[in-house]
């Protein structure tokens, strides 16, 4: 199976945003929350652990998709994308979410054409 993420393309738009601001790779490590060997294994081709990759995707303000090599990107089903707007709200605490969340996916279920 091919890699579908690609690390290489993700550290060199990273540094490319480093530069532009004109930080060390220090000052990115301190400011996006990650251990600097982090970035040194990205930068020898590893692939950064989902937190790590969350906190320099949020960092560098870049977007994952970018990354991720597999032809065609189609559209997120839009039950995913409501989900995951829901499961984002900082208004709603992580059980309204749910609540919500699943009377969204039920009342969906329900509707959708089949």
């Amino acid at each position: 199976m091919t890699d579908r993420f690609d690390s290489d393309a993700f550290y060199v738009a990273l540094n490319a945003t480093r530069l532009s601001r004109q930080k060390t790779w220090k000052d990115v490590a301190e400011e996006a929350g990650v251990n600097a060997s982090t970035l040194s294994r990205i930068g020898q081709g590893a692939k950064p652990d989902v937190n790590g990759l969350a906190a320099l995707l949020s960092w560098s303000n870049l977007k994952a998709e970018l990354f991720i090599r597999g032809g065609e990107q189609q559209e997120a089903e839009p039950i995913a994308k409501i989900t995951a707007l829901l499961r984002a709200d900082p208004k709603l605490s992580s059980n309204n979410a749910k609540l919500i969340e699943e009377i969204v996916i039920s009342t969906y279920n329900n509707l959708r054409d089949k």
